[in-house]
């Protein structure tokens, strides 16, 4: 591959394999650790892709893997975390109570979320790039959309939790529940 062409590749897929790196790892350094091993066996690979969707897939199921394999490790079992608040980062309440709540959720649903509302795979697609079934996968959407609106709803009071829910893209405010990817709407967009 040419340099030209890698860094091109390099600047379209970077933010998403260091959020499903993080997403996995929750560690800035080990992420960032995790995306130069991705994108370093992107560069070493000699066979090209036949379309960028399964350039990017692939991309994801390698990061994914890369994750897995340092959780697996001796040396990560056996070193204490300092917990990172990123969530301050963010410019309004309605998105720092999304992220945290997303970021909050247990691993699975913290995935799948990802993957559905921000990168946009269907729910076949997020099937094949994790290994799980696709009914697994819609049982842990719906889950993780339950989870996020009653952790949303505790952290302020139902107001709040339906205000932020609504302002950082997608409920029903009558119902205060997440609208599905299928009504158009992006409950993580821009928050993640």
């Amino acid at each position: 591959m040419e340099d030209v062409e890698f860094r091109q590749k390099l600047q379209r897929y970077k933010d998403t394999v260091y959020r499903i790196a993080y997403t996995y790892l929750r560690n800035q350094a080990d992420a960032e650790d995790v995306s130069q091993d991705t994108f370093l066996k992107l560069y070493l690979r000699k066979v090209s892709f036949p379309d960028d969707g399964a350039e990017k897939a692939w991309l994801i199921r390698v990061t994914i893997n890369a994750c897995h394999n340092l959780r697996r490790s001796v040396w990560h079992k056996n070193r204490a975390e300092m917990p990172a608040d990123i969530a301050e980062r963010l410019t309004t309440p309605a998105e720092t109570a999304l992220y945290a709540a997303v970021f909050s959720l247990p691993e699975k649903y913290r995935v799948v979320v990802l993957l559905y509302y921000y990168e946009e795979y269907s729910v076949k697609e997020i099937a094949q790039i994790t290994g799980r079934n696709l009914s697994t996968i819609q049982t842990q959407l719906e889950r993780a959309r339950k989870k996020l609106k009653l952790k949303l709803e505790q952290k302020g009071g139902f107001y709040y939790g339906q205000e932020a829910i609504s302002t950082a893209h997608g409920t029903d405010s009558d119902a205060g529940v997440l609208r599905t990817k299928d009504s158009g709407t992006n409950p993580t967009a821009g928050c993640l």
